[in-house]
C-alpha cells in the first residue's frame, strides 16, 4: 500500500468517525426531555378539580382534562415531548377552568340561598310589622 492509498482511507475514516458523531449528536439533541413538571402540574390540577367537586359541576371540562392528560401520557411513550408537553399543559388548563366553574358554581347557590332568605326575613318583618297596633 503506498502513502496515498493510506492517507485517503484515513481521510475516509475520519470523515465516517465525524459524521458518525455528527448523527449521534442530533439524534440526542431531537429528542427532547419529557415534560415532566407540565405533567405534574397537570395531575395536580385534576386532583385538585377533583376535590373541589368539579364532577358535579364541570364535567365536560374535568373529562377534557382527563383526555389530554391521557394523551400526554401516550405523546411521552412515543417520544414526542412537544407534543406531551402541548397536551400536558392543555390538561392543566382544563382542569383550572373546571375549578373556576365549580367556584363560580357553588357561589352562585350560595348567593341564591342568601336572596331566599333575605326574602322570607324581609316578609316576616313586614307581616310582624303588620301586627302591631
Amino acid at each position: 500500500m503506498n502513502g496515498t492509498t493510506q492517507a485517503l482511507r484515513s481521510s475516509r475514516l475520519h470523515v465516517a468517525v465525524g459524521l458518525t458523531g455528527v448523527l449521534l449528536l442530533a439524534a440526542c439533541a431531537s429528542t427532547p426531555p419529557a415534560p415532566t413538571t407540565n405533567l405534574q402540574a397537570a395531575r395536580q390540577a385534576i386532583s385538585n378539580a377533583e376535590r373541589a367537586d368539579a364532577g358535579r359541576y364541570a364535567a365536560g371540562e374535568l373529562s377534557a382534562a382527563r383526555i389530554h392528560i391521557a394523551s400526554a401520557d401516550a405523546a411521552v411513550t412515543e417520544r414526542k415531548m412537544i407534543v406531551a408537553a402541548r397536551f400536558a399543559d392543555e390538561s392543566r388548563a382544563d382542569a383550572e377552568l373546571a375549578v373556576a366553574k365549580t367556584t363560580a358554581a357553588k357561589a352562585g347557590a350560595v348567593n341564591d340561598d342568601l336572596k331566599r332568605s333575605t326574602g322570607t326575613l324581609i316578609q316576616e318583618m313586614q307581616r310582624n310589622a303588620g301586627d302591631k297596633p
